[in-house]
């Protein structure tokens, strides 16, 4: 489906008839944090131009130059969106054998600190795809690989914590960059079985009404856990993977960013109260 931020001329999209308000309000929507809800693209760049900087100056200190070639951030994302390992990023910016595993340790190390974490921005029309699915009554859980501490304190800046029902977050600060779907996995099913009691088929959701939850994030972790729960998933490509990566992982829908996801699920739900007008 094609989706552009919506000028007011689109609005019309994302009103919906009376009928369907009693599904939508049935509707749990699980949500990665990272990539769908936040932009991490400056905090990773920076971490990464942060962390070549401290290997060439570590080893400066012993006498030896090393051939840094830093990316510009373009070509960093679109490594990252490739799911390009770290090793090979930096090998591509000229680091070597000892120097590669120096850097690996310097991201690890400072990604999570403040004023990197500050760095993290909503992405565009966020707010307002959280208002609208609020609005038609749509249950909001946040289940996201990111420490829970950190999840919360962000959603308390922009004003946003009062529009989910649950935060499934873990302790660990690593987590979330080295994108571990076997946690994904456990942390949803956790989450499905605190706010949802239906079963789930693998039928495709347009042609099954019931389907009362959804799974929408922007990485392979979030397809695979909605998939291995049952769970149609939506897969986002503003976040940190392409869309012909994602593809490979067949997700029900993907879209360009949540407001885009939230069309399409109220475009399913007009869909099923048309059927239950003619039934």
């Amino acid at each position: 489906m094609n989706c552009v931020a919506a000028p007011d001329r689109q609005l019309s999209r994302f009103y919906l008839p009376q009928n369907t308000v009693p599904y939508l309000q049935q509707l749990t929507v699980f949500c990665d944090f990272d990539g769908p809800i936040v932009d991490v693209s400056n905090r990773y760049y920076t971490t990464y131009q942060l962390a070549l900087t401290d290997t060439q100056g570590f080893y400066q200190a012993q006498g030896i130059t090393l051939p840094i070639q830093t990316m510009s951030k373009q070509q960093f994302w679109q490594m990252k969106q490739e799911r390009i390992p770290d090793e090979e990023i930096a090998m591509r910016s000229g680091l070597r054998g000892e120097q590669i595993d120096f850097f690996l340790g310097r991201v690890i190390k400072i990604v999570n600190q403040s004023a990197l974490l500050n760095k993290d921005q909503l992405q565009p029309n966020v707010n307002w795809a959280l208002a609208l699915l609020h609005s038609y009554g749509i249950r909001l859980v946040l289940v996201t690989l990111r420490c829970t501490s950190q999840v919360k304190q962000i959603l308390r800046n922009y004003g946003l914590t009062r529009l989910f029902s649950g935060i499934y977050g873990t302790r660990e600060n690593h987590h979330a960059y080295q994108n571990y779907a076997q946690v994904k996995q456990e942390l949803l099913q956790q989450a499905l079985s605190e706010h949802c009691s239906s079963s789930y088929t693998e039928q495709s959701p347009l042609a099954e009404p019931s389907v009362s939850a959804w799974m929408i994030g922007d990485t392979e972790a979030d397809i695979l856990a909605g998939q291995a729960l049952s769970i149609p998933t939506i897969a986002l490509t503003c976040g940190i993977r392409s869309e012909s990566y994602l593809k490979r992982f067949e997700p029900t829908h993907i879209s360009s960013d949540l407001l885009c996801a939230t069309s399409y699920l109220l475009e399913i739900s007009r869909a099923v109260g048309s059927t239950e007008l003619a039934l």
